[in-house]
């Protein structure tokens, strides 16, 4: 399916989803059509100008959270997407952000009074090499003893989320806080707001590099040709000599890297601090953005932009009217089951068409 008609595709399913939601407002609510527009309108600033001529923005806090949500939701979403790649449904990306997450906030408590400059890699690196090794563990258990990955992958998420807790809780906390967490993470290993009154930092352009990044390993690598292989049909790929077990092992380490940057967003960019209640979660909704993106790694970034956009509305919403943030999970999930349903998109298609035509015939009879 071409570019154009796989977008037609999706902006119909979104169309429909969107039609179909109102209807459900319409039964649950008086103003439907208020809770219909600040839904879509709900994570977007608002530009005024003052008395005295000065331009005024408003609801930024709002705008800040669809960045930095997409920011997370792309980063997890290349967790599922590239191990998806080798035909590995990896479950794995929220166990992998939280021992990224951990390993960011040990490091850069860890390295004392040094520079931006050497704090803040140490940190981005180790948070990688937790979410890589996570997902190597996952690798290692689906090659070498043929362990379902769904399963394993749920089963890392649990013991990553109990460590997390042991060391947030033990070894990590600060007596002076007043709740369970780690002391506040130095300034240095920390990024500052590209965007004031919101939490939008740098990562915000790391993760459409990060899936630059990907794209060219998958499309321009020896190892990016042998996960594609190994997925599409490991059966020619073991006879023409491609290590498929290594590309196995390989994909659910990327994605695992990708899923521990996810971790030191939400530590050193967002939080600034990690507190034991994180709540789990974050990793399996990279599944849905995946599944938007239909497991293509280049549209990521907009799936993402498109899930945290409603997921932002959907507060707004809740806010400002009498309508349910529920009725947007109701919405979400008619979005995933139209964009991934092959066949119902021409299956409506040609319904309008004989629909269209049967009114066209009515009207030339009444004519003649």
């Amino acid at each position: 399916m071409t570019p154009s008609r796989e977008g037609a595709r999706i902006a119909l399913a979104v169309g429909a989803a969107l039609a179909l939601g109102f209807a459900i407002m319409a039964c649950v609510s008086d103003q439907p059509w208020a809770a219909l527009r600040a839904l879509l309108t709900g994570p977007l600033p608002s530009i005024e100008r003052a008395v005295d001529g000065r331009v005024v923005v408003h609801r930024l806090v709002r705008f800040g959270a669809w960045l930095q949500d997409a920011t997370t939701l792309t980063l997890v979403g290349l967790a599922i997407a590239i191990p998806f790649r080798a035909r590995q449904f990896s479950l794995g990306a929220d166990g992998q952000l939280f021992m990224g997450a951990l390993a960011a906030a040990v490091v850069s408590l860890g390295v004392g009074d040094v520079p931006a400059a050497i704090a803040l890699p140490l940190a981005f690196l180790a948070a990688a090499a937790a979410g890589a090794a996570w997902g190597l563990v996952a690798g290692l258990l689906k090659t070498r003893f043929e362990a379902n990955e769904i399963v394993t992958t749920l089963m890392l998420n649990v013991v990553a989320v109990q460590v997390y807790r042991l060391v947030v809780g033990r070894v990590l906390n600060d007596p002076t806080a007043g709740f369970i967490t780690t002391p506040p993470l130095p300034d240095a290993a920390t990024l500052a707001p590209l965007i004031a009154r919101t939490t939008v930092t740098a990562m915000v352009l790391v993760a459409p590099a990060a899936v630059a990044a990907a794209l060219f390993l998958l499309r321009r690598t020896t190892l990016g040709y042998e996960i594609d292989l190994a997925g599409a049909n490991p059966w020619f790929a073991v006879r023409a000599g491609v290590p498929v077990a290594r590309a196995t092992v390989l994909a659910f380490a990327l994605g695992g890297a990708f899923a521990g940057l996810a971790g030191f967003h939400v530590s050193n960019a967002l939080l600034k601090r990690l507190p034991i209640d994180l709540t789990p979660g974050i990793g399996l909704e990279g599944i849905v953005v995946a599944l938007l993106a239909r497991g293509r790694v280049g549209a990521l970034p907009l799936a993402a932009l498109g899930y945290a956009y409603l997921r932002v509305g959907a507060q707004a919403m809740e806010r400002a009217t009498d309508v349910p943030r529920e009725v947007v999970l109701v919405i979400q999930a008619l979005i995933i089951l139209f964009v991934v349903s092959d066949r119902l998109a021409p299956l409506a298609l040609g319904l309008a068409r004989r629909t269209g035509a049967r009114v066209r015939a009515r009207i030339g009879g009444r004519a003649a």
